[in-house]
């Protein structure tokens, strides 16, 4: 029994590793969603459905609770539009990118 518990444990971790974002997805969304929510949002994020998440959504974050709502409501379409600051920010990936930022920083002070 114990070597059970253990190899399960094991497994559970390994899947968890490898997968990190499996436990995040939306799995139902809203078709709709009060404008007093909308108003409190803190921050929010697009879910693609791609192979670890089925549905599109627009995850909406508000006080550390999460809703998850559709991305076609017109509500939520109009109001991302007045709030892409609320959106997180991607950093660049690659060093190129922020190597060329800087010479052109520097060639701009000369």
């Amino acid at each position: 029994v114990l070597f059970i518990s253990v190899l399960f444990l094991t497994l559970l971790l390994f899947f968890l590793a490898l997968f990190p974002g499996a436990f995040n997805c939306c799995m139902k969304i809203s078709d709709e969603i009060p404008k007093r929510i909308l108003r409190r949002v803190e921050k929010f994020e697009l879910q693609k459905a791609d192979s670890l998440c089925h549905l599109e959504a627009v995850i909406l974050y508000i006080e550390s609770r999460k809703f998850c709502v559709s991305p076609q409501i017109k509500k939520v379409k109009k109001w991302m539009k007045k709030n892409k600051h609320k959106m997180p920010r991607r950093k660049p990936h690659s060093r190129k990118q922020r190597r060329m930022k800087i010479t052109k920083k520097k060639e701009q002070k000369q």
